[in-house]
């Protein structure tokens, strides 16, 4: 169990940011800043230290992050001070694909299905996802059909970018004409 008054000692020196994810336990690999962001890096620091410092509300995911990687924590390399384990920088609009230039992360028309997107997997390759039947009109528009489809593919829980329900459960915002927002 947590101490009471460590926890309320960690409390006192939290930046806002790191509050933030305490308050609406957000995990830190959920990170609330955008990825490779002064920001985002700054939290991940601070969370670090905190860490290192015991306190003890750490908890699953980040627990294990903490306690199986160096993320947070610096070395030096040919004389620069370099962060560890932090995902290097990698431009996220443009790759190449089979020798071809893509776009990274914006769905288009065509392909193997209705729609295709190319995305970086864990491993840093750039991979294709057809996703789509080209038989089957979307009815955006029809709260009914929203709802159901929805329910019916889990849109709720897709969480990966690189599978064909992430961006199937997001093709209204990319390809549907004055709908806007998530229907579940």
């Amino acid at each position: 169990m947590i101490k009471l008054k460590s926890l309320l000692e960690s409390k006192a020196l939290m930046s806002e940011a790191m509050q933030y994810h305490y308050d609406n336990k957000i995990s830190i690999t959920e990170n609330i800043f955008r990825v490779q962001s002064e920001a985002s890096f700054n939290l991940i620091v601070e969370a670090r230290e905190m860490f290192d410092a015991g306190h003890a509300w750490f908890e699953g995911r980040d627990k294990e992050l903490f306690e199986t990687t160096d993320i947070g924590r610096f070395a030096t390399y040919e004389g620069k001070r370099v962060p560890l384990d932090h995902p290097m920088e990698i431009p996220l609009d443009e790759a190449e694909y089979q020798g071809k230039k893509v776009s990274l992360g914006e769905p288009t028309k065509g392909g193997r299905k209705k729609y295709q997107v190319y995305v970086r997997n864990n491993k840093g390759n750039v991979i294709k996802i057809s996703y789509g039947d080209s038989g089957m009109k979307a009815n955006w528009n029809d709260p009914g059909a929203r709802k159901s489809f929805a329910a019916r593919h889990r849109c709720h829980m897709k969480k990966d970018r690189t599978k064909a329900g992430y961006w199937a459960c997001r093709a209204h915002k990319d390809f549907g004409h004055n709908v806007s927002g998530r229907f579940w």
